[in-house]
């Protein structure tokens, strides 16, 4: 499954109704780092020229799955299925009384009222895609002459960027003014292990302290293993990052999981984190206190 449209034309799914229960018991406040919402596109219609049309994936659906999973505090990202409208996100935070926040997707000239209004309705950062199958506007030069005003705000610099992409772009990222957080662990092909030089790059960019990285994503790294080995690299090269930046790594399910190769399971995802983060202390800071100082939920 490489598009959330089916041949026919109809939204397809991309995430599972039910999915397995973990066996691994999550420690408590532990957030997930990295969701998306979908419609009702009765409310909150798709943006023109998206990619994709996806199976809406709505907030009462998120909710219910966080409370199958252990699941209490959660940041939401703006998708650009609903493009730089984020009432969507807006919404789902609103409705999940201080334990949801969100990432905001704006216009790099968006106005510093904008960028206000944003975060006093919990947006915690905004979100720069740098992907082949993501039109984008904005080059890199623009979204950091945008880190002075997210400062300004208390918002951080999100990047969604190709694997190779990480050689390119990690010069410039160390001038931006705000806390920069790498998506899905710069979206390296974990099947090539972690000697290779996208990771090693990966590796090096967060010697600097003001990045952070989701180990979200083994799914989307390692995504065509055998099922028997499934994620496995993927886990190997999480929890390295784990290990090595202790303190500067979240974790996420990326659930609706669009744009998919497959559809992953929400409940292997979650026991996935016993082998990321096989103590009590590094799944603890994973989860719980990495999360609190990098987006500030309510205490």
């Amino acid at each position: 499954m490489t598009d959330a449209t089916t041949e026919a034309g109809v939204p397809a799914r991309t995430y599972l109704e039910r999915p397995s229960q973990p066996s691994l018991r999550l420690p408590p406040g532990a957030c997930d780092s990295h969701v998306h919402v979908f419609g009702p596109t009765a409310r909150f219609p798709y943006a023109p020229g998206r990619p994709a049309t996806p199976l809406e994936a709505p907030k009462e659906t998120l909710f219910a799955l966080h409370r199958a999973l252990g699941i209490e505090r959660c940041v939401i990202v703006q998708s650009i299925m609903h493009g730089t409208d984020n009432r969507v996100v807006e919404d789902a935070i609103a409705a999940g009384q201080g334990r949801y926040l969100g990432i905001a997707l704006v216009e790099a000239d968006v106005p510093d009222a904008e960028l206000q209004r944003l975060a006093q309705a919990g947006m915690r950062g905004v979100r720069f895609n740098f992907m082949r199958h993501i039109a984008t506007t904005a080059g890199v030069e623009a979204v950091l002459a945008l880190t002075p005003r997210l400062a300004a705000v208390g918002m951080h610099l999100q990047v969604h960027f190709e694997s190779e992409l990480v050689h390119e772009l990690s010069a410039p990222l160390q001038r931006s003014q705000v806390q920069v957080v790498i998506d899905h662990m710069g979206r390296v092909d974990a099947t090539r292990g972690p000697d290779a030089s996208d990771f090693q790059a990966l590796l090096k960019l967060l010697e600097n302290p003001r990045f952070h990285v989701k180990v979200s994503g083994i799914d989307r790294v390692d995504a065509h293993a055998a099922p028997a080995e499934r994620y496995a690299h993927g886990e190997a090269l999480a929890r390295i990052l784990v290990e090595r930046f202790p303190e500067r790594c979240v974790w996420g399910t990326d659930w609706p999981h669009p744009n998919h190769t497959h559809i992953p399971d929400d409940g292997v995802l979650v026991d996935a984190l016993g082998r990321i983060a096989p103590d009590e202390r590094h799944l603890e800071q994973l989860l719980v206190h990495n999360p609190q100082a990098l987006y500030r939920f309510p205490t």
